[in-house]
């Protein structure tokens, strides 16, 4: 299961990013925004995708103008491991290297061919399981749980 999310300034993009899920037939659950409001905040958005993957052991993608206020507000649900990427090389080593989750798009500053090569990416590189790879998740998942 696939799921993906986005506000108002990566509303279109998201309803771009779907058809493509739907051509490549990938499951995939839209979790909102589902109109356009211009008034409406990325973190509650991040914050239902994050909750979502981490209890369904799922991916998502989650779009915002930058990217990186979505990926921010992400990467504090415990158990997501969110990731800006830019182009597909940056999204091929970020799933094959850190794993990541949940892949964050910026609508302002990336083209939807450049946001759907990405996508298409993310969707079909696998995590390597290097042991220095697993390594460093591991130090993040002991912090994330450690009794502060």
């Amino acid at each position: 299961m696939i799921y993906i999310a986005a506000d108002h300034r990566g509303f279109r993009l998201k309803e771009e990013i779907k058809k493509l899920l739907e051509t490549e037939l990938y499951e995939f659950r839209d979790l909102g925004a589902f109109e356009y409001d211009r008034n409406d905040d990325y973190p509650d958005f991040a914050i239902k995708i994050g909750e979502k993957i981490t209890q369904e052991n799922a991916r998502g993608i989650l779009i915002c103008g930058s990217g990186a206020g979505a990926s921010i507000a992400a990467n504090k649900v415990k158990g997501i491991r969110a990731g800006l990427c830019t182009s597909v090389k940056q999204a091929a080593s970020a799933r094959s290297d850190d794993n990541i989750n949940l892949l964050c798009l910026s609508a302002d500053w990336v083209s939807l061919d450049d946001n759907q090569k990405i996508t298409d990416t993310f969707l079909k590189t696998l995590f390597s399981s290097e042991e220095r790879h697993l390594r460093r998740i591991n130090q993040i998942k002991d912090y994330e749980t450690k009794k502060r």
